[in-house]
């Protein structure tokens, strides 16, 4: 509670909210960006990070261990979403169908990163059975690394010093085997993801609604170590990791309707709001003496408060959706948004992992990426969700949290209880495109 009231500081703050005409000229910059990026590229190759040269650092799309080859294609497929742009449908695919050799990778956590946010749009926008049948295979490979006898899905191989390791990010991976248990995988599957998100809130989730970046365990499942890898200290909050704890509790949540994952979702969101101290863009550890401002952070939590606001009563659903407008009008200006400057990323000033020195200061594709999906979840969002304090609400005089709009919908919400879902729900495409698309278009595939 005392978390909550300290983040109505941030949630007293007017918001100037993107007005439609911003909002339809960030995301045309967003286009423009990732237009001129791809030619410098090739499918087999995708950008990571800006470097010092101001040009994009790339990822080989055939390197098993690195994580964020899915958001240039899924950047893209949300483009063509949300501006019907028939070249970023091209982007997409080419750079999704290039991930293909991923589905058999049983060597990363990541997969939902890399597979979801690619052949998850696909198969969402074009109805294709290949895009299915690949995100099956994937999510059938990232099952292999689920330990029994820990409940959690093992991380991190690569890392000798640890032995059956896993991280706050894996919270993100969870969706890939989510949606493959309900579109045709094992139903084991469902049980796994839950698993693991309930032992990363025993474990992980510090009494204070702070995290932990990792928890290692011996093979018998008992703790050896809690702390970081890419924070400040092993006791401080790195902020991209809370985020990550922000946006995976509400997409199990979405998924699940667990009321105990919807708690968890309100108590990481509390405490990383009650830390932001005024400001929308986060430090890169919330405990840090060192200021280097994390825009993927503040972008993806911006667009899990926009989910969450939809599970939630007045007033809670008000004041996660004006701290997350005030989040997005910070970045999409001059002091974040790339526009006028040399840079290729659509937002500046993230931090990728700061203790390796890696990517300080940079354009990040997965910044980008969050900072899309966010808009797309305002846009769909703003018609049917209130302002904070105001409108109808599935709430009782007890303030009861809203249903996951999974459990009453079939899978797409609509009306003033909808929240948009990691891939607007996968079923949910006409809430963001003008002209839903249900079929492979001939005319204009790769």
């Amino acid at each position: 509670m005392a978390a909550a009231a300290a983040a109505c500081t941030l949630a007293a703050r007017p918001s100037r909210a993107l007005d439609d005409a911003g909002l339809a000229h960030v995301l045309d910059f967003a286009d423009r960006q990732l237009a001129a990026t791809a030619p410098g590229l090739t499918p087999q190759i995708s950008p990571h990070s800006t470097g010092a040269d101001g040009g994009w650092e790339t990822v080989a799309n055939t390197n098993l261990t690195a994580w964020t080859q899915g958001f240039f294609p899924g950047a893209n497929w949300y483009l063509y979403d949300l501006t019907g742009d028939l070249a970023a449908k091209a982007r997409a695919d080419s750079w999704t169908r290039a991930l293909e050799g991923q589905k058999t990778n049983t060597l990363t956590h990541d997969l939902g990163f890399k597979m979801y946010l690619s052949f998850g749009h696909a198969f969402r926008i074009t109805g294709d059975p290949y895009y299915k049948d690949v995100l099956l295979a994937a999510a059938a490979s990232l099952a292999t690394r689920f330990d029994p006898a820990i409940g959690a899905v093992i991380c991190c191989d690569w890392n000798k010093a640890w032995h059956r390791p896993m991280v706050v990010d894996t919270m993100m991976n969870l969706e890939l085997l989510l949606w493959g248990a309900e579109n045709g995988g094992k139903p084991a599957w469902r049980d796994m993801a839950l698993s693991h998100a309930s032992k990363t809130l025993a474990d992980m989730v510090r009494a204070d609604g702070s995290t932990y970046h990792v928890v290692d365990y011996s093979t018998a499942g008992a703790i050896l170590f809690r702390g970081t890898l890419q924070g400040y200290s092993d006791s401080s909050t790195w902020t991209r990791g809370q985020a990550w704890a922000i946006y995976g509790y509400t997409m199990v949540y979405r998924y699940t309707s667990d009321a105990t994952m919807l708690a968890a979702a309100r108590e990481v969101a509390d405490y990383y709001l009650s830390r932001l101290g005024g400001e929308s863009v986060p430090n890169w550890d919330l405990d840090a003496p060192t200021q280097h401002k994390d825009s993927s952070a503040a972008a993806a939590v911006a667009s899990a408060l926009i989910e969450l606001s939809g599970f939630v009563a007045v007033p809670d659903r008000g004041r996660y959706l004006q701290a997350a407008k005030r989040m997005l009008d910070e970045l999409a200006s001059p002091a974040y948004l790339a526009e006028g400057t040399s840079s290729p990323s659509v937002l500046l000033h993230g931090v990728g992992n700061l203790p390796e020195g890696k990517a300080i200061d940079a354009g990040l594709i997965y910044g980008d990426y969050y900072f899309i999906e966010a808009l797309a979840r305002l846009r769909a969002a703003s018609p049917a969700a209130p302002d904070a304090g105001v409108g109808e609400g599935p709430a009782d005089a007890g303030g009861a949290a809203a249903p996951s709009p999974l459990a009453s919908s079939g899978g797409c919400a609509s009306g003033s209880d909808a929240a948009i879902g990691a891939l607007a729900l996968l079923a949910c495409a006409p809430l963001l495109r003008r002209k839903p698309s249900t079929a492979v278009e001939k005319q204009d595939r790769s």
